[in-house]
């Protein structure tokens, strides 16, 4: 109880910071466990699923379950994107933010413990998982209503049921998926 006190005190007071986002204010620490067990996506599929979303300096990159956070520092690195991590993982959290320090990229890329399913995703202009196949499925709803039309998704592993990828790409024997947003 006294933990959960104190983050919620840390996100009310981080909250009110001049900058701070939709995705801080909206934070609350999650009462839940993960959903899945934490795999690091290997280098050279990171890089493939920033380069098949075409990542650039003008994007947001959200990763949903962002284990060490290497997606989005990776994209802040190479590209000068912006990034946000969500974990509802505390460890997964503090790896996170040791990645982002040991990067120098605070100042692109913001770590947020958070239930993904209980966020805003509509800053996004890039959105990538590594999650289950059932995952994906439920997160789908969730994508289509809160992303802008163009918003692109990129997934490792495992696709989104029904909905084909217009890309899949083969990385050393892991596969790729790619969507965009449809215009509605």
């Amino acid at each position: 109880m006294r933990t959960r006190l104190l983050a919620l005190a840390l996100t009310i007071v981080v909250a009110g910071l001049p900058g701070a986002t939709a995705a801080y204010s909206q934070t609350a620490v999650p009462t839940r466990r993960p959903d899945v067990i934490y795999v690091p996506t290997p280098e050279a599929v990171v890089e493939a699923m920033l380069q098949v979303a075409n990542v650039t300096k003008n994007d947001v990159v959200y990763d949903l379950g962002c284990g060490d956070g290497r997606i989005p520092v990776t994209a802040a690195r190479k590209y000068g994107a912006h990034g946000v991590c969500f974990d509802i993982d505390p460890e997964r959290i503090k790896e996170a933010n040791a990645n982002v320090a040991k990067n120098n990229v605070g100042n692109l890329v913001r770590v947020v413990h958070a239930d993904l399913f209980e966020q805003d995703l509509s800053g996004a202009t890039v959105i990538t998982l590594y999650l289950l196949p059932s995952l994906n499925v439920k997160l789908m709803p969730k994508l289509m209503k809160e992303l802008r039309p163009g918003t692109r998704i990129v997934s490792h592993a495992f696709d989104m049921g029904d909905w084909k990828p217009e890309k899949e790409l083969d990385v050393d024997g892991r596969k790729v998926y790619f969507w965009t947003i449809p215009k509605r």
